[in-house]
């Protein structure tokens, strides 16, 4: 009986383990062409963002403290809706080339953040993790052509996302 028990939590487990393989970070970032703000233009959104419109995120490096200081700021519901903000903390995980962080909501935990693209200008840049739960296109620019949103469909569903999750953020 124990032997059976065992074989089937077993099977459970590696049954429950993720078949997609890990999402490749790019092989670089340079910090200070990455800070400053971004147009959130898509995503597979968190709870907190479902209803964002005008979404920005702005990023500043404090090199003293070797962080990223990160503040979300939206509009909650509609383009006129409550403002909404939240300011996580990011740090590099050591080894990734800057491409790969920690975002801190809450204390201790720290959510993973891959860097999966960014174009050589630093104009666009596509924020991904291994889970496939959330995702996020970024832009400096908050015009979206449907040829780019085609792009986003095609870029996401090659790093194993499905692209029907994905909500593309309202502007103004």
């Amino acid at each position: 009986m124990i032997k059976y028990t065992v074989i089937f939590g077993l099977i459970f487990l590696v049954s429950c383990t993720s078949t997609q393989p890990k999402i490749k970070p790019v092989d670089n970032v340079e910090l200070e062409k990455f800070m400053g703000d971004w147009y959130v233009l898509a995503h597979i959104p968190a709870f907190v963002e479902k209803n964002a419109y005008n979404a920005i995120e702005s990023y500043q490096y404090n090199k003293e403290k070797e962080l990223i200081q990160t503040t979300f700021t939206f509009n909650s519901g509609d383009f006129n809706g409550p403002p909404k903000k939240y300011e996580p903390l990011g740090y590099v995980l050591p080894g990734t080339n800057n491409a790969v962080w920690g975002m801190q909501f809450i204390w201790p935990i720290k959510a993973q953040y891959i860097i999966s693209y960014v174009d050589n200008d630093y104009q666009n840049t596509i924020v991904a993790r291994d889970k496939r739960d959330y995702l996020w296109f970024m832009s400096r620019n908050k015009e979206i052509s449907t040829k780019k949103k085609q792009w986003i469909y095609e870029k996401t569903t090659e790093l194993g996302y499905d692209k029907d999750m994905i909500r593309f953020v309202p502007h103004k």
